[in-house]
């Protein structure tokens, strides 16, 4: 509040309790309005001398640059799971990162608009990004030895990180089209429930015919109780998948789903112009870069 109070550029913001990461950069992206954002980590193991790097890959063409702590300063038991953690979300997303969960990103400032940050999410900023259309990049930084707080993540919280994953690859994959997945479900489940009742079926008539075989029951075999709770089961799913998929259409219709990389009317001087200014400024050229 101190430093807010005497430098206007600086705006600081305080929650009434801890409301945790997401609800912090999500209220940060509300009120950032520059052309280019950052986001880093209080606990001093990020530098911000690397600023001019994140800039300087933003105007490859890039929309969000991801740090990559590439040798961390961290004890085995962070190390380990976060390893795991990332081969995982690059596995089941597609979006290819060593560092997920990297504090140390640089945004441009439309993506931060674009972007729903709630609950844990935070760890998924490139992989919701990646899914509205924006180009994700990675860059090593220098990660320093931890001198002040202490880290909460470890073994403990990767099995609500995996949790958390399948969540947001249901939502990126399915969000916009679930009757596609639990539509399917139900579809297999109903199949499967009604081939078992045909078999017993035959099965029963075939009973009948050949005296050799004991007579069928069908209130005596367990498949037949499969088989009925397997179509009532899918009967549901599927109903449920056309409920979901009629909730997304109506939520949808205020919103625009998708994201406009360029509108060009045919003049292209214009266009010309409006690209050259979307480059970012040389971070040399930035006083507040140089100090």
């Amino acid at each position: 509040a101190s430093l807010a109070a005497g430098s206007p550029q600086v705006r600081g913001i305080r929650f009434r309790r801890n409301f945790g990461k997401a609800a912090a950069l999500s209220a940060g992206f509300a009120r950032a309005d520059g052309d280019v954002v950052f986001t880093m980590d209080a606990d001093l193991q990020d530098d911000p001398v690397e600023i001019p790097a994140f800039i300087e890959k933003l105007n490859q063409g890039y929309d969000v640059v991801s740090g990559w702590k590439q040798k961390r300063k961290d004890a085995l038991d962070k190390t380990l799971p976060s390893k795991v953690f990332n081969w995982l979300v690059s596995r089941m997303t597609g979006v290819q990162l060593h560092d997920h969960n990297c504090g140390f990103k640089a945004y441009r400032g439309p993506v931060t608009k674009d972007v729903t940050l709630y609950g844990e999410r935070h760890r998924f900023v490139p992989v919701l990004a990646a899914s509205k259309g924006w180009r994700i990049a990675e860059i090593p930084v220098v990660h320093h030895a931890r001198q002040f707080g202490r880290s909460k993540y470890g073994l403990s919280r990767l099995a609500k990180g995996f949790l958390d994953l399948l969540t947001i690859f249901f939502l990126t994959t399915f969000g916009k089209r679930p009757f596609h997945f639990v539509g399917a479900i139900g579809l297999v489940s109903f199949l499967f429930g009604g081939a078992g009742l045909l078999y017993l079926s035959i099965m029963r008539i075939v009973s009948w015919q050949v005296e050799s075989m004991e007579n069928l029951h069908l209130h005596t075999s367990a498949l037949f109780y499969y088989c009925i709770t397997a179509i009532l089961l899918g009967a549901q799913l599927f109903l449920a998948g056309l409920i979901a998929e009629l909730i997304v259409s109506l939520s949808d219709q205020s919103r625009i789903p998708y994201s406009v990389l360029q509108d060009t009317d045919g003049d292209v001087e214009a266009s010309d112009a409006a690209n050259d200014d979307s480059a970012i400024r040389d971070p040399q050229s930035c006083p507040e870069v140089r100090r």
